[in-house]
């Protein structure tokens, strides 16, 4: 009885075992060091864009990196917790319009693609942004 118990138990663990781990979008945006990737883009970018850089005037650089590694890490089902404000807070009195915004997904498109992440996961990761929006454009 006893070598049947230890027999099932070893059967059960070695099924656990050779489950494949699921890919998240953290790991098809390339883990830590895709999203530092992305972000350097998403930084350049917006330092380009002489209508989005207004926006970023006093913003940190700094801060701005690490809280949206944070974000683009946490919202992504990676290893991270944002601990950052929540976007109404952040965006309040910056007076975001539609177009503007839309241009600013544009230039995340680019640092995306920059970075060579596939078209799924860039779409997959805008997808999980865009509940976002209406915290972020000024009503």
């Amino acid at each position: 009885m006893r070598s049947a118990i230890v027999t099932l138990l070893i059967l059960a663990l070695s099924g656990c075992a050779s489950q494949p781990k699921q890919r998240t979008l953290y790991d098809d945006l390339g883990g830590a060091e895709g999203i530092d990737q992305i972000v350097s883009h998403f930084i350049n970018q917006i330092g380009h864009d002489p209508v989005i850089l207004p926006y970023f005037a006093d913003s940190h650089v700094s801060r701005f990196r690490e809280k949206i590694t944070e974000h683009f890490c946490h919202i992504s089902d990676g290893p991270c917790a944002y601990t950052g404000d929540n976007m109404v807070d952040i965006h309040v009195g910056m007076d975001i319009n539609e177009h503007d915004f839309n241009r600013v997904v544009d230039l995340l498109y680019n640092a995306l693609e920059q970075s060579g992440v596939p078209h799924p996961a860039q779409n997959r990761l805008i997808a999980r942004l865009a509940p976002l929006r209406s915290d972020i454009i000024y009503r």
